[in-house]
């Protein structure tokens, strides 16, 4: 399954983005800390590169991902220039006091009221861009929901004589290339629910978490992970929690299941998950390369 999600508004967003980045000193990237790659809009990449401004990415709902797999993304981003990478949640008030002054070291020179910093907020949506711009302000300026694309136009906010912020819509982009990507991406709600299936996004979801996290499935649901698959995970989950589709002689309504797990695992009440690692990430390229490297006559070539 392939899926793309790119509504009309994000194109005028881009735009608009590309134009107040001109007037940015450092990009600020949100991404979810359980896929940083998978989270991270190209688009915003080519945009900060074309302006040279430096990145300070922040691995939101980093309370959430596995401990381990995030000091090893603060390791990889850690080696890109221009690049300064930490570990937050939006919500406890003593992260988002740090993003400041980290982001003063990016740009030394904007350091008092005639050179004021001004940061660009930027994410894919539904990663908590909203929830760090009412933290920084200390009051509600931007609409916070459950829902993907819930802010849809830019703002800029004057904190301080020394401090300036400009907020910007949630940002998919146009192609999702990586198939695995946009499930990642629809099991952590990054993306409208009429652009997926939830049952098939469970089934991944409940699939990696057999590989990667057995015993969380184990000690969430009280459900037996040896000799089984993803589709038995979901079933499983319906048979505990008494998913039945009423009237049809006992059978499991799969559909109510899959929400449960996925709700699960974006509440965090799984426990710490991280859907990519570096290595994974890598074998996950890999292996796309070597399935695109097949012509239609089935010889083998290596692009780029």
């Amino acid at each position: 399954m392939s899926i793309q999600w790119y509504p009309g508004h994000m194109t005028s967003a881009r735009k608009k983005a590309g134009e107040t980045l001109a007037m940015a000193d450092v990009v600020v990237e949100v991404l979810d800390a359980r896929l940083p790659v998978a989270s991270s809009n190209p688009m915003i990449h080519e945009l900060r590169t074309f302006r040279q401004r430096p990145c300070l990415k922040l691995l939101n709902k980093a309370d959430a991902a596995d401990p381990v797999a995030t000091k090893a993304w603060l390791d990889y981003f850690g080696k890109q220039p221009g690049v300064m990478a930490v570990a937050i949640s939006c919500k406890k008030a003593s992260d988002v006091a740090r993003i400041p002054g980290l982001a003063q070291k990016l740009a030394p020179h904007r350091c008092d009221a005639v050179k004021p910093l001004r940061l660009m907020i930027m994410g894919i949506p539904n990663v908590g861009k909203s929830t760090l711009m009412n933290a920084l302000v200390k009051k509600k300026v931007a609409a916070v929901g459950d829902q993907p694309a819930v802010t849809k136009s830019q703002q800029r906010i004057d904190i301080s004589s020394r401090l300036t912020i400009y907020d910007t819509p949630g940002m998919l982009w146009p192609r999702i290339e990586h198939p695995i990507d946009g499930l990642m991406l629809a099991a952590s709600h990054a993306v409208g629910v009429n652009a997926y299936h939830e049952d098939e996004v469970a089934i991944f979801l409940a699939s990696y978490l057999l590989e990667a996290y057995p015993a969380l499935l184990k000690a969430r649901y009280g459900i037996a992970t040896d000799s089984t698959d993803g589709v038995g995970v979901i079933e499983a989950v319906a048979k505990k929690r008494g998913c039945i589709i009423k009237g049809r002689d006992g059978e499991l309504d799969l559909e109510k299941a899959s929400q449960i797990l996925l709700t699960d695992y974006r509440t965090g009440l799984l426990g710490r998950i991280t859907l990519e690692t570096p290595e994974l990430r890598a074998a996950r390229a890999d292996a796309l390369k070597m399935a695109h490297a097949v012509d239609l006559d089935g010889e083998q070539f290596f692009g780029e």
